[in-house]
């Protein structure tokens, strides 16, 4: 709320961050033929008595032009595009960008992209077709994280969405927050900091974030995400047919990549979806700077495309974009069409002398490995934005060296080493034959490559929780997130299975165990 409290903060914050982007930016990202533009002209937006903060920039020239509306990031202000709304502008696009309800200086309370904001967007396009040169049957809606959610949702309510670029967002919010019944812990806390910090709140957000963090009410919160989540009204954007671009991380540790997977084939229009190495808004970041950036050119071709009525060239090209870790890039005709192949990997027996097992060759029966419930291991997803982000722009995934994983507090199962390539493209689904599990309890598995010294660089991994009413032996199954990975040959193919990771809340008893058994196994999508 310092924000709220602090005219000069404010004042001073935009000065700085203008004065950033102005010497940061340089030439903006080349464009067809550039126009001279106006603004940012700062304008307040009045919906439903709430006054919005916005901005715009648009072409000098008189006429009519299609127009784009950019919602602002959780916890940012309508600054945040100012670099990108002048090349759009340039391009020939009157660009409204605004700071949504509850945040900086826009009054109300967060919304958390409910039926406020979603008339608040709705408002925000009324008044652009009203006081801009906007052409009412050109309008696009486009953002980051918060904005993304807000653009892709709008086109279920607003029909003059024509088309959407969706960078680094969600799409299923219950999902994000307790995939396979696990609660995130790190991505969570650091919303409700940012909020605290730089919005209002009000009891709705405050009351649902408490819940979540205090595990009740789990199917309130589970309904107020729904009505939040753009799967809900597929059927409404399907039958808007708005063009949607949706592009995020495979690393993205708020709005995990698999929901964007199932919605995309739930889609039947007009759409896109690429993936890129990277954590939540990572891959897109230079691109706010006004610096070169593959994701922001793809949306000023996708707006190009389907709002200027310019060919691109994009909807030629196979529409699905996927950004190996460490391999060029590469284009499909469907999500599906990734692997060639599915191969399955059993999991084996312990051996004594080195306290791992073979991942390989069919299932087998007849062994078992008992892990502890509440004892971490050097096997992690690391820290929220900040480890898949720094591997993003390095290179250098997060690694450990294999070795340090306790024995005694992980299963590890490591798989004979190919004399080629392997490239695993698409979601690894995990089987697991649990026995001696508790009522409601937590495993979190690791897939990793495995050099010839005992370095592994994390692949994937993901949580799964079971809520239960009897314990007992269970079977678990659990889709790993998206991912694109060349396993180098002569590299081992390695799991790790344990029941404790930083970045999320587990249901796990203490002082107990979790024994996993034979017929578990692990399926690789294989090209």
């Amino acid at each position: 709320m310092a924000s709220r409290r602090s005219p000069l903060l404010l004042a001073l914050l935009a000065i700085v961050a203008s004065t950033v982007l102005a010497g940061i930016a340089g030439p903006t990202p080349a464009v067809a033929a550039a126009a001279a533009t106006t603004g940012p002209r700062f304008v307040d937006i009045t919906s439903d008595a709430v006054v919005l903060k916005a901005n715009v920039v648009a072409p000098a020239a008189t006429g009519r032009y299609p127009a784009v509306v950019l919602p602002s990031s959780w916890g940012l202000n309508d600054l945040e595009y100012l670099a990108q709304a002048k090349a759009l502008a340039a391009r020939g696009y009157v660009v409204v960008s605004y700071t949504p309800r509850g945040w900086w200086q826009s009054g109300g309370e967060i919304n958390t992209a409910g039926p406020a904001d979603m008339a608040d967007l709705s408002t925000v396009i009324d008044w652009a077709i009203a006081n801009t040169a906007t052409d009412p049957a050109r309008i696009g809606a486009a953002g980051i994280s918060y904005g993304a959610g807000l653009s892709l949702l709008g086109s279920a309510f607003d029909r003059r969405i024509r088309a959407v670029a969706m960078m680094s967002g969600w799409t299923d919010l219950s999902y994000s927050l307790y995939a396979d019944s696990t609660r995130h812990q790190q991505a969570p806390g650091l919303l409700k900091v940012a909020a605290d910090l730089l919005g209002n709140p009000g009891p709705e957000l405050t009351g649902k974030l408490g819940d979540f963090a205090a595990n009740r009410n789990v199917a309130e919160v589970l309904e107020w995400s729904r009505v939040r989540s753009a799967a809900t009204y597929v059927d409404a954007i399907n039958a808007n047919r708005p063009a949607v671009l949706m592009a995020n991380a495979w690393g993205d540790s708020f709005f995990p990549p698999n929901q964007l997977v199932d919605f995309y084939g739930r889609l039947t229009g007009p759409k896109r979806l690429e993936f890129r190495p990277g954590d939540h808004a990572i891959a897109e970041l230079t691109g706010i700077f006004g610096l070169d950036n593959e994701v922001w050119t793809s949306v000023h071709r996708w707006f190009d495309q389907y709002l200027a009525g310019l060919d691109t060239g994009i909807t030629t090209e196979p529409p699905v974009f996927v950004k190996p870790y460490n391999a060029a890039a590469e284009g499909y005709p469907a999500w599906n069409a990734l692997a060639t192949t599915t191969r399955r990997y059993g999991l084996g027996q312990i051996r004594r002398l080195d306290g791992t097992g073979l991942l390989g060759g069919a299932p087998s029966t007849g062994w078992s490995k008992s892990i502890p419930t509440d004892l971490n291991t050097t096997a992690d997803g690391g820290a929220v934005l900040i480890t898949n982000g720094v591997a993003a722009f390095t290179g250098i995934r997060p690694t450990v060296w294999l070795p340090t994983v306790s024995r005694s507090r992980a299963g590890v199962w490591a798989a004979e080493r190919p004399a080629t390539a392997q490239r695993i493209r698409g979601i690894p689904k995990l089987h697991l034959e649990l026995s001696g599990t508790a009522a409601r309890g937590t495993v979190v598995a690791y897939l990793y490559d495995l050099d010839a010294i005992g370095t592994a660089g994390l692949i994937t991994h993901a949580p799964i929780t079971w809520l239960g009413t009897a314990g007992g032996a269970r079977a678990v199954d659990l889709a790993l997130p998206a991912t694109a990975f060349d396993l180098p040959a002569g590299h081992s193919l390695t799991l790790v299975v344990d029941t404790v990771d930083p970045l999320y809340y587990d249901e796990n008893a203490a002082n107990d165990s979790i024994t996993i058994g034979g017929g578990s196994y692990i399926d690789i999508p294989l090209k």
